[in-house]
């Protein structure tokens, strides 16, 4: 089982209780379940893959229940499932490595000859190819300047679309080569960036965290904590602006930063919200 970014200081910042409830809103392989599990807490896990619940090494255990779903029903799936009000929720926002390296779903840039999916949910209808396919040059360039912040977003959006109408560009190494062609070098930096904006546009991402946050803190208890793991500076400022719009707490006034060597992990941080 692949161990989760920053696990040991997610668990000592929840504090988990003894019997204790709490929510792993992004199951993914397990990591933060089984740990909470063995600090003798109880855990409700959500994802909204099903095959990362289905294919799960953890087995079936004392303690833990799994729901197929979107955490921006959190309150929904918690109140159905018995879990209200909880002591704790935590949100790690980055794909497993399993989805990275095995879903067949285009996540990862380096998996050349996957198609261009991106569905985190692999029963919704829209992938990354039908995004590029149907936007317009503009609406591509609004997607990845807002998604990813990259200085390079009109000429990548212009030569995507051009690219398209000569061969259809759904292949990650299709995708690749657009870029390289756009940017006029490889660049892992880039494909990272362009590769995010795609996949939170395909699944809602940035809408999906601000309706899970809403729904956490309606069903967390007075003492209770929320801990979310965030991996790049868009989603971080979402945690920070709703916070501040709430009038909440970050219970650590500077993030958790991973001092891991993986390169995917080393932008990581996490945040603790208090009531």
């Amino acid at each position: 089982m692949h161990t989760p970014v920053l696990l040991k200081e997610v668990i000592e910042n929840l504090d988990i209780k003894a019997k204790g409830t709490y929510i792993d809103a992004t199951f993914g392989e397990g990591g933060y379940s089984k740990a909470i599990i063995e600090e003798r807490g109880r855990v409700l896990a959500i994802d909204l893959d099903e095959k990362q619940l289905s294919g799960s090494k953890i087995g079936k255990i004392e303690n833990l229940k799994m729901v197929q779903g979107n955490f921006s029903n959190i309150e929904k799936i918690a109140k159905e499932n018995d879990y209200f009000p909880v002591d704790g929720i935590v949100f790690d926002l980055g794909l497993s490595m399993g989805q990275l390296d095995n879903s067949g779903r285009g996540f990862s840039y380096k998996k050349l000859m996957e198609p261009l999916d991106m569905r985190i949910d692999p029963n919704s209808k829209l992938t990354a190819f039908d995004l590029i396919r149907n936007a317009t040059e503009d609406e591509l360039y609004e997607i990845i300047a807002r998604n990813s912040e990259e200085l390079a977003a009109r000429e990548i959006a212009r030569t995507i679309k051009y690219g398209n109408h000569l061969k259809r560009i759904n292949t990650v190494g299709n995708l690749i080569y657009a870029i390289d062609k756009a940017i006029g070098e490889k660049s892992n930096r880039v494909y990272r960036k362009i590769f995010q904006a795609l996949r939170i546009e395909v699944n809602h991402e940035f809408e999906n965290l601000k309706k899970g946050l809403e729904g956490a803190v309606s069903i967390l208890k007075k003492d209770g904590k929320i801990v979310i793991v965030t991996f790049h500076s868009l989603e971080d400022r979402i945690v920070k602006n709703f916070v501040r719009s709430r009038g909440l707490k970050f219970a650590n006034k500077k993030p958790v930063i991973s001092f891991s060597g993986r390169s995917f992990e080393k932008s990581a941080k996490l945040r603790v919200i208090t009531l």
